[in-house]
Formats: structure tokens, C-alpha cells, sequence
């Protein structure tokens, strides 16, 4: 087989490092959103590993989260976002991967092995996904991640009035504002518009104290019955119908589903918030209860070679491996990493020109409010969010 571009091929390294014997009689049962869990992705996987049946479940967080620490055995892969590891990890349903065991891990980022003093290591990816300091094994292989913000109808708002987090919260966009329906990322954006308004001083809006859970959850009330969210959005083609029709001006929202609504001839633009972005990262975590756990473990090792990347970056999301920059056209890379602006054909409502919105990875990266986390008054949100939804 030749050698991908790079000098490296993901079926030879997953052979090697399997080298006990073939994976037909293995079978891959994974789960998670439809960020990842792609029938494309898996079909390729299927194809350069060998192993005998894949399948691919997409389901959020809280139901996957709910069937598996209830005992299902359905599963061998949960492909989970880091701060809810925490909770696989406290009921034993994870069994960490060795570092040894995933050789494209030789090509990770340093985002994800070295903490950024800004924060403490627990408050960031590192400090989530190994099993201790001397990082040697894994709960979770990143397979993706990103930095989150606003999306825009550029039409509508301006780019000064959408950089901020407050927004979302504006009476001037009253029955046009979309909020996400999962409470740990709802939260987080709260606060941090609150912290802009001048109502709180939270230094970690992805850890609040209950005094702070409160008054962002009476805050989200009161916003709630005043009717200023046209949706509680919680899939991708809900986000980009509600956008792209013009029933939703402004909402929290994933860089792709702005992407694709542009893609539709649709105006739309992704804000740099003064506050920051949300950081967060997915990947392939090994089901305790799997019997297929070679399969898992090459799974994880394929997401970190060139053509899974390519796949999520064209979506707009970030590859932990840099392999990236050796399978990807050089000028398609300078635009999705490298702030440089795009050239050729048009793709995916992308022009001759245009830049990514936000900028590098290295401009994004460096603008990051905080990391998604597991917050230590876990319970005290839930209850919280209840009254939301229910208010």
C-alpha cells in the first residue's frame, strides 16, 4: 500500500500496533454526536483497519451519558466531549488507553500535553483526558475539538453589536436569540454575560460556585418567560434551519452550522466575543464493559491520521493531530489553520478571498475564555436548568 502524503499510513501504523493479529472478528459500536460519529468516517475506518462491522449511534450527551452508566452493554465507544469524563471515570465505565497503543499520538498538539498557565491544569483539556501527571495513559483520545462562539445574520447585527456574549441576551433581539439546550454550555454563557453587564465577577464561568449558578439561573428566567430565545436549539440542522431562515438572528452556535448556512447562499458570520470563546474537545473513550477493545483503540489511533482530519476541518472544526498539515492541500490548510485567505473555487459558500472568521488557530486559540469543564455544583445546575425548562 503506498504511503500517504507525510510518509505515513494509517492502516500500516494500526497494523503495527495491533500486530497480534487481524480485526475482522472485532466489531466497532460507537456513540456520540453527529459531530463525529459520521458513516463516512466509519466506513473509511472499516475499510483501513480491517475490522469486521462498524456502527455508529448519534445521541447527545445526557442520553448517551444516561444509558451507559446504567449498565449498557451496547456500546464499546462513547466518542464523549472531555468535561463529562468525570462522570464515566467515577462510575468505572472507562478503561484508559495506553499512549503506547495510539503511535499517531507522536503527531498530537501540545494544547493537549502541556496546560496552559493561564489556567490550572484541571480547568483545561489536559487536565481532563489522562489518567495522571505523567501522561502515559488516556480516558480519552482527542479526535477533535474547537473554540465556540456567536453566530450572526450579518444583515441584521453588526460586528460590534455580535462580540459579545451579552447579545444573546439583548431585549433588541427579543423572540430572535437561540440558546443551546445543554445546560453546561447555557450556563457558562451566562455568566460570562453577566460578568460583562457588571452582575457577577466569576473568574471560572465553566466552574461557577452555587451563589453564581443562581443568579445566572435566575437570569436565564427571566429571560426565558420574557420570550427573548425563539429556540432552545440542540441539533445541528435545527441550528442552521432556524439561521438560515431568518427565524433565529443570533444564538450560540458551532462554527460549521454558520458554514453551512452560508453554504446556502445565506448571509451569516461567526463573532469574536471580547469575552472569549468556549474550548472544547471529542474523542473515542473505551467502554469498560467492551470485548472489543483492540477495535476502540485503533479507532481512536485512525481519528489522528489524515483523512478524518480532513474531514472535520473542511466542517470547520480542528484537528489535536498535525498530521493535518501534510495530507491537506497546502492552501486549504493556510486557510483553515492559518488565517490566510482562500484561494481557488468556491466550497461550502467560501470565496475567493474570504478568511475565517475568528482568524489562525493560533489567534483563536489564544482568545479562549475557558475550557468546557464538569462543574463542582453539578447537581445544584441540574436542579437549576429543571426550573429553567420548566419556568
Amino acid at each position: 500500500m503506498a504511503l500517504a502524503a507525510g510518509g505515513f499510513s494509517p492502516l500500516l501504523q494500526v497494523r503495527q500496533a495491533l500486530a497480534a493479529g487481524s480485526l475482522a472478528s472485532e466489531q466497532l459500536r460507537t456513540t456520540g454526536l453527529s459531530t463525529t460519529v459520521q458513516d463516512r468516517i466509519l466506513q473509511m475506518f472499516k475499510k483501513e483497519s480491517g475490522v469486521g462491522s462498524v456502527s455508529g449511534t448519534p445521541m447527545t450527551y445526557p442520553d448517551a451519558q444516561t444509558k451507559i452508566l446504567s449498565g449498557s452493554g451496547d456500546f464499546d465507544c462513547w466518542e464523549i466531549i472531555g468535561e463529562r469524563l468525570k462522570a464515566v471515570i467515577a462510575t468505572n465505565n472507562v478503561t484508559p488507553i495506553a499512549v503506547s497503543e495510539i503511535p499517531n499520538w507522536s503527531a498530537i498538539r501540545d494544547t493537549f500535553t502541556k496546560p496552559d498557565p493561564k489556567w490550572s491544569r484541571t480547568d483545561q483539556i489536559v487536565g481532563q483526558i489522562w489518567t495522571d501527571d505523567s501522561e502515559t495513559t488516556l480516558y480519552m483520545v482527542p479526535a477533535v475539538y474547537n473554540y465556540d462562539s456567536i453566530g450572526y445574520n450579518p444583515d441584521v447585527l453588526s460586528a460590534e453589536e455580535a462580540n459579545t456574549w451579552t447579545v444573546l441576551f439583548d431585549k433588541k433581539w427579543k423572540g430572535r436569540s437561540g440558546l443551546n439546550v445543554d445546560p453546561l454550555i447555557a450556563f457558562g454563557q451566562a455568566i460570562m454575560a453577566l460578568n460583562t453587564l457588571g452582575e457577577l465577577e466569576a473568574k471560572n464561568p465553566g466552574n461557577a460556585s452555587k451563589k453564581e449558578i443562581d443568579t445566572a439561573a435566575d437570569f436565564l428566567i427571566s429571560k426565558k418567560k420574557e420570550g427573548q430565545f425563539r429556540a432552545l436549539w440542540g441539533d445541528f440542522g435545527e441550528l442552521v434551519n432556524l439561521m438560515a431562515s431568518g427565524e433565529m438572528v443570533v444564538c450560540d452556535a458551532w462554527q460549521p452550522a454558520v458554514m453551512a448556512v452560508k453554504a446556502q447562499g445565506k448571509p451569516a458570520k461567526y463573532a469574536v466575543p471580547k469575552e472569549g470563546y468556549r474550548a472544547w474537545s471529542i474523542g473515542p473513550c473505551l467502554l469498560s464493559s467492551s470485548p472489543n477493545k483492540e477495535a476502540v483503540i485503533a479507532y481512536a489511533n485512525f481519528w489522528l491520521s489524515g483523512p478524518p482530519a480532513i474531514t472535520v476541518t473542511e466542517q470547520g472544526y480542528y484537528s489535536p493531530s498535525t498530521k493535518i498539515k501534510d495530507t491537506m492541500a497546502p492552501d486549504k490548510y493556510a486557510f483553515w489553520y492559518e488565517g490566510a485567505p482562500w484561494k481557488g473555487a468556491a466550497e461550502r459558500g467560501i470565496k475567493e478571498g474570504d478568511l475565517r472568521d475568528g482568524g489562525s488557530l493560533k489567534e483563536r486559540a489564544s482568545h479562549v475564555a475557558y475550557w468546557h469543564q464538569w462543574p463542582d455544583e453539578y447537581d445544584h445546575l441540574i436542579q437549576r436548568w429543571d426550573e429553567f425548562l420548566n419556568a
